[in-house]
């Protein structure tokens, strides 16, 4: 009759132990040695001593251990995953240098929300568009448009301090329609 641990299942034992024969991160080893090391009966503290671990990693290791789960060592990945590759900064540098009319959207001009939608949708990575913006700005991005017609026409001379200039902001044309209006005083 083969050994009995306190929590795993011989199958899972053997399964641990061969696992610790491959070249392993440090991290996923140190998982399976507290689950092992669990399973012979050695108390949480014992286990923190032994690995220099913290009490929620022991805590959660031998948690899985006791309740059949100790299969799922490699399951949970170390660390925050890092969502963002260089592919994804290209396609992103690609797509604010292209209009979303060439992907089927009905506006002219991206926003780091449609940006966002747009590459999870391509790429399955979900980044915020707070992130899109912060992104674009280390690439020296943006995507406000560079535009100052608006800024000129107002400045010319034509537009003084008593007229207000209404730009045709809607039209997709690349002419600028500037209407001048005159404001009269009135009195009441």
């Amino acid at each position: 009759m083969e050994n009995q641990g306190h929590c795993l299942t011989s199958f899972q034992r053997k399964l641990l132990l061969k696992s610790l024969q491959a070249d392993l991160r440090p991290e996923y080893r140190r998982r399976i040695e507290i689950m092992l090391m669990a399973d012979q009966g050695q108390s949480q503290s014992q286990i923190c001593a032994a690995l220099n671990c913290s009490q929620e990693t022991s805590r959660y290791w031998i948690y899985m251990a006791e309740v059949g789960q100790a299969h799922q060592w490699s399951d949970r990945p170390m660390g925050r995953p890092k969502a963002v590759n260089d592919d994804y900064l290209n396609r992103l540098r690609e797509l604010v240098s292209q209009s979303p009319r060439e992907y089927g959207y009905s506006f002219r001009l991206w926003t780091a929300r449609w940006l966002s939608r747009h590459l999870a949708q391509e790429t399955g990575i979900e980044v915020s568009d707070r992130h899109i913006n912060r992104l674009l700005k280390d690439m020296g991005l943006s995507t406000r448009q560079k535009n100052n017609s608006v800024t000129e026409a107002v400045n010319s001379p034509e537009c003084n301090d008593s007229n207000i200039a209404i730009h045709d902001l809607g039209s997709s044309s690349s002419s600028n329609l500037l209407w001048p209006l005159n404001l009269i005083q009135t009195s009441h």
